[in-house]
């Protein structure tokens, strides 16, 4: 079984096709792209060994001779580095304009995968098979890439829309649990800005969702490519509304960069700054249900997530705000909701950033 969502992006449209299971049917779908025979997969250290060689059959059962590239994996690869040795394998490797790169992992490796896609040769066609739940619901839909830099997350980068996404949701089974429950982070937060109908699901079917039950996972997982694709269709590149997509990543990028990428998950980052920015929300007047912050910690901590931040230098956090993408000279575009499933974006001047930062304990 599966479910398909299309990205609306007139003829650069897309399908995100939800599959309940493997890569059983992913050369069909690939051959109906009409893309060329010869492709590089491009995978890391953790997923190629649990999911490559099906990938690689399914593929070459279709008619496709490919190329593999294994990157390291994890959040601390998310590097320029990273994407000069992925780029190098392509050209060694003789790639050209027509020449599909195919992203076999999580969000990190779709999105150095992706950049390096975006950018070689000017760009080749791009496939996502994202393999982790925050991936599936954020990362691989709506044509970011980039890499990290030392100043802050996501800082390097292009805009480069797949041709395909390919979520199977059979490779869950192998995501450690904590990873899985990470992704439940940008879930909430899609849940949060765009349907209270999916928050209130989420809220009712908390446990099984926890517990990574397909059956309860796909419709959401279904209902957030919607939402996502919804307002990427209505602003591609960020320049207004699809900042409303980085709900809770003013702080939670911030607590990322300044902890060490890697030692706080992105999706338990992007938890804990919904809630603190929600309350901060609730205090400025934007939110107009003060009882939000209550239920969304409820929920936090039901979902397995963490409701409390690590202890981090206050200028520490504020120098990572201070690059956030979101900015336009001296205002930060923060999203926050006014209710559930409905958000704004609200203007706040830089000098005021420590409005955001949840009380010191």
């Amino acid at each position: 079984m599966s479910i398909e969502v299309v990205v609306p992006l007139g003829e650069r449209s897309y399908p995100v096709v939800v599959a309940s299971g493997g890569y059983a049917h992913l050369g069909r779908r690939l051959s109906a792209l009409g893309l060329p025979r010869r492709l590089f997969l491009v995978t890391e250290t953790n997923v190629g060994p649990l999911w490559a060689s099906a990938v690689r059959e399914v593929l070459t059962a279709a008619g496709f001779d490919i190329i593999v590239v294994t990157l390291p994996a994890g959040e601390v690869s998310k590097t320029t580095e990273t994407w000069t040795r992925c780029v190098d394998a392509l050209l060694d490797a003789g790639i050209d304009r027509r020449t599909p790169v195919v992203a076999l992992g999580g969000g990190v490796l779709g999105d150095v995968a992706g950049f390096a896609a975006a950018t070689v040769l000017r760009g080749v066609p791009f496939v996502q098979l994202p393999t982790t739940l925050l991936a599936m619901v954020d990362a691989s839909v709506g044509g970011k890439t980039g890499v990290n830099h030392p100043s802050g997350k996501n800082l390097v980068g292009a805009f480069h829309q797949p041709v395909l996404v390919y979520a199977a949701l059979g490779t869950l089974a192998t995501l450690p649990a904590a990873e899985r429950i990470a992704g439940l982070g940008e879930v909430v937060k899609t849940a949060l800005i765009g349907d209270r109908d999916l928050l209130a699901r989420i809220e009712e079917q908390a446990e099984a969702l926890r517990e990574g039950d397909v059956s309860a996972l796909a419709p959401v997982i279904a209902r957030c490519v919607e939402i996502k694709a919804a307002v990427v269709g209505r602003d591609e590149r960020e320049s207004g509304w699809r900042a409303v997509l980085n709900a809770g990543h003013t702080l939670g990028h911030a607590w990322e960069a300044a902890s060490g990428f890697g030692v706080l998950r992105h999706g338990e980052a992007v938890a804990l700054g919904l809630l603190a920015e929600t309350r901060w929300a609730v205090r400025r007047g934007y939110c107009q249900d003060p009882e939000l912050p209550r239920r969304l910690a409820e929920l936090l901590h039901r979902l397995g997530l963490p409701t409390e931040p690590p202890t981090l230098p206050r200028d520490r956090l504020l120098g990572a705000m201070r690059v956030d993408k979101k900015a336009r000279g001296d205002i930060l575009l923060v999203p926050v909701a006014v209710r559930a499933g409905q958000a704004v974006l609200a203007e706040l001047p830089v000098q005021d950033l420590i409005e955001l930062l949840p009380e010191p304990r």
